[in-house]
């Protein structure tokens, strides 16, 4: 039997000349991945549905064999075209969903962490891309994760703490209002690079230009 679910496609690769693998995140099944058989061929019923952060409906069955399920049915909902418009939005966008990646299992519940990055993809192009974007994105994924780092405690300068504690608890429209100064976003920048590495073993490339 057919499962559907409301996905933003994380990333893809190939798996034949042409047919796609397609990675996942949905709010109620987690981190899934997709076969999409037969994807880039001319006349294919996904041809033009299947790209980068492109949210859709879809439809899959699940494999007896494998954590490799087939693609059934398409239906997009939003490409997310302007983060096309601009390098520097794709980048930001990829780290953060490469990360997620990293640090989440496959085929667990993740409702928060997919609000969190459906309205990252909709915050990024409406501004240039700013480090704390990505500041932000961390501090909420690893709250999500239970992973907060204890920022009172921590050797942060205080106002360092305090732009860390406002990004955390900022809507995505709010986080640009808050713009670090050099000094407090190299501090922030090494302190996070430091935390994550700590508690994931590595972080995704592409975290800074």
């Amino acid at each position: 039997m057919d499962e559907r679910a409301t996905g933003i496609i994380l990333r893809t690769r190939l798996l034949t000349d042409t047919s796609l693998i397609v990675h996942w995140l949905t709010s109620e099944l987690g981190r899934l991945a997709t076969v999409a058989k037969g994807a880039r061929r001319p006349k294919s019923a996904f041809r033009g549905k299947l790209d980068l952060f492109y949210e859709t409906d879809f439809s899959f069955t699940r494999s007896r064999r494998s954590d490799l399920h087939a693609l059934r049915e398409v239906v997009v909902r939003d490409n997310h075209g302007a983060l096309r418009q601009n390098l520097a939005y794709l980048q930001q966008a990829s780290y953060c969903a490469a990360l997620i990646e990293q640090a989440t299992e496959t085929e667990t519940p993740l409702p928060n962490i997919f609000v969190m990055i459906r309205g990252l993809l909709a915050h990024l192009p409406k501004q240039p891309a700013q480090i704390q974007t990505i500041f932000a994105f961390e501090l909420k994924l690893l709250n999500e994760l239970g992973l907060s780092p204890d920022l009172a405690k921590s050797k942060l300068a205080e106002g360092t703490k305090r732009i860390a504690s406002v990004l955390l608890a900022s809507d995505w429209p709010t986080v640009p209002r808050w713009k670090p100064s050099e000094a407090q976003a190299a501090e922030l920048l090494q302190f996070l690079h430091g935390f994550l590495i700590f508690h994931l073993g590595k972080i995704p490339k592409g975290r800074t230009p």
